[in-house]
């Protein structure tokens, strides 16, 4: 269907969001189940120096606190990936049918120049924070947490209830302003890598888009992964840093800025890159299984 089409038929678009909604929700699942025991690697390699690498953090883990360890702070992501995923391309796909009603509009065609679906992607990650800053604080919690009887949360609505306690609301949204930026860099990148490598593929081979092999999408989507955190990564570990910060006198960082600053200070540009050995690893299989399913 052409998007003049799309655009005499409203239920239409409605329909497609509901299909991408429903399609990111299952895509959000196969990314927490393929990539969990690669994040809590990440995630420790960037709140602590006591690791000297990836192996030694996953093998370590391992050793001090059994297999189950690696999925430590799953049940908040696998509750609501689902919903963040299917706002991200909900979100991608809204702005994107605008773009095109504006490009039909003003030229004739309905073709998105690649600034565009960076933008469209942009937009699916602001839209995006407003559930993934405070999945990702639980979980980022429950990650780091001391092992065995010093464990500080029961679980994710313990961990819920004590955050709330120390600042109310607040507390479980610490870290948004730099998730903003992480989520607008990561998923403008994510999209428009894909976007990019799938209409060159197109174009190449003289067939359209959904001619396009299962292989080859998921192959195009694993590298988008890959592109997605290159670009957004040291936001990244400054969000990991603030959402693992004290409280009170504990507190360690002011702001986002005084994050970057003390972290440069402290362990130089490397600091802002540490853990993206094991973040790569999973990029390529949780990307490549979400544009695939």
């Amino acid at each position: 269907m052409g998007i003049e089409a799309e655009l005499e038929a409203p239920n239409q678009g409605l329909q497609r969001t509901l299909k991408d909604l429903f399609a990111g929700a299952v895509g959000g699942v196969a990314q927490v189940l393929i990539g969990q025991p690669f994040d809590i690697v990440k995630v420790r390699l960037q709140t602590t120096s006591q690791y000297s690498g990836a192996l030694d953090a996953a093998t370590k883990i391992y050793k001090n606190e059994g297999a189950l360890a690696f999925y430590k702070g799953t049940l908040t992501p696998l509750i609501g990936i689902g919903a963040c995923v299917s706002v991200q391309f909900g979100g991608f796909h809204y702005a994107r049918r605008a773009f095109e009603a504006g490009n039909l509009e003003k030229t004739g065609s309905g073709d998105l120049s690649y600034s565009q679906y960076y933008a469209a992607g942009a937009f699916a990650g602001i839209a995006n924070t407003v559930l993934s800053s405070p999945i990702e604080h639980i979980r980022i919690r429950l990650q780091t947490q001391p092992h065995g009887a010093a464990q500080l949360y029961n679980g994710p609505i313990d961990c819920i209830k004590k955050l709330t306690a120390h600042e109310g609301v607040r507390g479980v949204y610490r870290g948004t302003a730099v998730t903003f930026l992480r989520e607008a860099n990561a998923y403008g990148a994510w999209f428009a890598a894909f976007e990019f490598m799938m209409n060159k593929d197109a174009e190449r081979n003289h067939i359209k888009r959904d001619e396009i092999s299962t292989a080859k999408v998921a192959l195009y989507g694993g590298l988008a992964g890959e592109a997605l955190w290159l670009w957004s990564y040291p936001f990244d570990v400054i969000k990991s840093k603030m959402q693992t910060d004290g409280f009170g006198e504990t507190q360690k960082y002011k702001s986002m800025r005084d994050c970057f600053a003390q972290t440069l200070r402290a362990e130089g540009l490397g600091g802002f890159w540490r853990g993206i050995g094991p973040t790569l690893l999973r990029a390529m299989p949780v990307s490549a299984g979400t544009f695939a399913t």
